[in-house]
């Protein structure tokens, strides 16, 4: 497999490549410069399952703030920069674990090397970041369209740009949100480079339209064994981003532990706001680190037995619910009680079971 043989890289105590776990990230949407408003969401998103975060630096203030969001969390945090080289020293200089950027676009070889020299003394990896939406006029023209092709030829390109500035703690990053033309892109990079990569669907959209992309195309790259960490890309909160990611890796046997939460479609004999349920369910199992399954039914007559493949679960009836255990009965509590009751069996699961 290709990640078997990708390069170990060191992400503050992270570490990705060389058949290490697949770590997922996110990226945070808040002013870098609220540091209060930005730990915050880290600190959320660290609950919900991320293991790097991304955060924007466009100005000095969110480059100084870095340093003081990176003492509050426990993850690696990475500055994305566009186009100012300044920005990038100076977010290196604050404490960033690592720093995104399209050497193409940071004002030319010159200042690049100035770039390079701040990571190597501080050892910060780079990751390389390339999208199709910003493909040089020159390779358009080469390839007569934005091209899988292309893409890789500009992804290259700017890795040698930093080897020849003598650096290769390097991680790099393609993305279109053309999800065939992605996994192309994939596929032939990865077999031309030992750098690790990072797999997104870039621009893949909301909660729903997203998801289904991101799934589609980062399930054919992964399944290829391409891909050292990964980022569903969503319109919408990071923490999906963050849940979405997890279901994919254990969908494909690339990650177990965690609680899979199944549930069963709605009816017209649904009388609970089952589609409610479910989401909060979903949300809260995050926070537990059980290997197990949670059902949400919707039906209190079929529930248990459509629940007995799962280890937990809970069904709705009228203004009331039953709590099942391997498809039995455990006991009957008021509708408005089932989550608090679900939470508290988590709590207890392993003094329990």
């Amino acid at each position: 497999m290709y990640r078997d043989h990708t390069k170990v890289i060191h992400i503050k105590d992270r570490v990705i490549g060389g058949g290490n776990p697949i770590l997922i990230q996110s990226m945070t949407n808040t002013p870098t410069e609220d540091v209060d408003k930005t730990v915050s969401q880290i600190l959320t998103l660290e609950r919900a399952g991320c293991e790097i975060i991304r955060c924007t630096v466009p100005n000095q203030n969110a480059a100084e703030a870095i340093g003081k969001i990176r003492k509050q969390i426990h993850i690696p945090l990475v500055a994305d920069i566009h186009f100012d080289y300044k920005m990038a020293i100076a977010a290196m200089e604050n404490g960033a674990d690592k720093i995104r950027i399209n050497p193409g676009n940071i004002g030319g070889r010159e200042k690049l090397a100035k770039v390079v020299t701040v990571a190597k003394e501080r050892n910060i990896p780079i990751r390389v970041g390339v999208n199709s939406g910003s493909l040089e006029k020159e390779l358009v023209e080469k390839y007569h369209g934005v091209t899988a092709e292309g893409i890789v030829e500009s992804a290259l390109d700017k890795v040698k740009m930093i080897e020849d500035a003598d650096y290769d703690n390097m991680v790099i990053s393609i993305k279109s949100s053309d999800v065939m033309m992605c996994v192309k892109s994939h596929e032939i990079l990865a077999a031309q480079t030992n750098y690790p990569l990072h797999v997104g669907i870039t621009e893949a959209g909301t909660l729903s339209s997203g998801n289904i992309k991101s799934a589609v195309g980062l399930g054919i790259i992964l399944n290829q064994g391409i891909g050292d960490t990964i980022r569903v890309s969503l319109t919408g909160d990071p923490v999906e981003e963050v849940k979405s990611a997890k279901l994919i890796l254990k969908t494909l046997g690339l990650r177990k532990g965690g609680i899979e939460v199944v549930s069963c479609p709605t009816c017209g004999r649904t009388k609970i706001d089952l589609i409610g349920l479910a989401n909060q369910v979903e949300t809260m199992v995050a926070e537990f680190p059980l290997d197990i399954k949670v059902a949400v039914m919707g039906c209190a007559v079929n529930g248990p037995g459509e629940a007995k493949e799962a280890d937990i679960g809970i069904a709705g009836g009228i203004g009331e619910g039953l709590l099942i255990k391997h498809g039995e009965i455990v006991k009957k509590v008021p509708e408005n009680e089932l989550l608090s009751v679900l939470r508290y069996e988590l709590e207890n699961w392993n003094t329990q079971e």
